[in-house]
């Protein structure tokens, strides 16, 4: 088989090492890719924003699967074009992937669902939106409706911090057109849970649940990011939980979606908040692979994967798909400056010898003329330890990041602090 990875971040890294696991992948290519993806990889100097030579490239070197990475060209239709050129694409079409290109669209099919979530108003003139805010319990979450790299969504303390951001966004541009319409939603109180799962636009089969860590500094502290880390499995998605959550959330999403004529196929992503009674309640829904998701729960997938995206993409039955019984933990090394303005353009120094069962995946990365490695982005690294235990894996993933070298780095040392506690206070 001839794979195209659509993308250039660490999801897309994570997927082709995934896809070389399997023996019946002959060639991946990845276009853009990046550093990490080239050691797997044919890079093809095309962006994921070029859909003309993304289709021209599918075409002219036979390619049997297409995965779509990143959000945006799905939500521009770069999945409808591969499919009316008949080629065979693992992603949803524009019509589906609105349910994380517009938050306002989510909301709606939510509610017209019975999917449990955050009451919530939308606005697009911002005079209402204050006067409604005005009105709103502290503390309150202001999102950009559109796509806004992770960084969209503002929990606000209080009713004036909401109000300025509602005037950065609606008034002065904050996000451009994302954030031309805006939700204001009621603050959820918990603990986030990422439960993803494959679809072929009728049925679903369950990746492993992860949990994310969207703040910049430890202690869950500091601005939102597109995300620090994460870690699998996680011990608060018991199977009874997950089997709510397949009933409650994903199923009636896939349900009202085909009801509105746009059926969909790929990852469905539900972002959660489990209340302190067990409750779950969707934040976001994202319509692919998570990422710094992907990069832990891709390496814990024992078999099934290349099965259940061929069935996906062919709107077949899926496959079970095999997790193994151990623990991943994923902490991304972010440059200096994010997620502001990164500073771009610092030599990187991996260590050769690296704790076992540690892989480190290239997001933000370049090398230069004389073949150096240096930062090119926010997210610089994603370093995944997998290992039998949680603890074994959190420290070998935590000893890699801290020595792994380039100026200002940032990151953080306790990806997985809820279930570190967790573990401490069953011992």
């Amino acid at each position: 088989m001839k794979v195209l990875v659509v993308g250039g971040g660490g999801r897309e890294h994570a997927l082709c090492w995934a896809l070389r696991r399997d023996l019946r992948i002959g060639e991946v290519f990845c276009a853009p890719g990046n550093p990490g993806t080239a050691e797997l990889a044919t890079n093809l100097p095309i962006g994921a924003q070029d859909d003309a030579h993304l289709l021209d490239a599918a075409r002219d070197r036979g390619i049997d699967l297409t995965l779509i990475g990143p959000e945006a060209p799905l939500a521009r239709g770069l999945a409808d074009r591969m499919r009316a050129a008949g080629l065979l694409v693992f992603g949803p079409s524009a019509g589906a992937a609105r349910i994380e290109a517009s938050k306002a669209f989510a909301k709606e099919v939510m509610a017209a669902a019975g999917i449990p979530t955050a009451a919530s108003r939308t606005f697009t003139e911002l005079n209402p939106a204050l006067s409604y805010v005005d009105r709103h319990a502290e503390p309150l979450v202001v999102k950009a409706s559109g796509l806004a790299a992770g960084k969209g969504a503002i929990v606000c303390g209080t009713r004036r911090e909401a109000k300025h951001m509602l005037t950065a966004m609606l008034r002065d541009g904050m996000f451009g057109d994302a954030g031309k319409e805006v939700v204001v939603e009621t603050f959820l109180n918990g603990e986030e849970l990422s439960v993803l799962a494959i679809s072929n636009g009728l049925d679903l089969v369950l990746l492993p649940p992860a949990q994310d860590h969207k703040r910049l500094q430890e202690g869950d502290l500091g601005p939102n990011t597109g995300g620090m880390g994460a870690y699998s499995p996680v011990s608060v998605a018991t199977p009874e939980l997950l089997a709510r959550v397949e009933q409650q959330v994903l199923k009636p999403a896939l349900a009202e979606l085909a009801r509105r004529y746009t059926p969909f196929t790929g990852v469905l992503y539900a972002g959660l908040m489990i209340d302190p009674a067990g409750e779950p309640q969707v934040i976001e829904f994202n319509c692919r692979l998570g990422d710094p998701e992907a990069q832990v729960i891709l390496p814990r997938l024992r078999s099934g994967l290349v099965d259940a995206l061929l069935a996906s993409a062919r709107a077949e039955a899926l496959p079970r798909l095999e997790p193994s019984p151990g623990s991943a933990v994923t902490t991304v090394l972010a440059a200096d400056g994010y997620p502001g303005e990164p500073r771009r353009g610092d030599p990187i120094t991996i260590p050769e010898e690296l704790p076992r069962g540690v892989t480190v995946f290239h997001a933000g990365t370049q090398r230069d003329e004389n073949g150096l490695l240096r930062t090119n982005g926010g997210r610089v690294l994603a370093v995944t330890a997998l290992a039998p235990s949680f603890a074994v894996a959190q420290e070998a993933s935590r000893t890699a990041s801290e020595s792994i070298q380039f100026a200002g780095k940032q990151f953080r040392r306790d990806i997985g602090w809820r279930e570190a506690r967790r573990v401490t206070s069953d011992q």
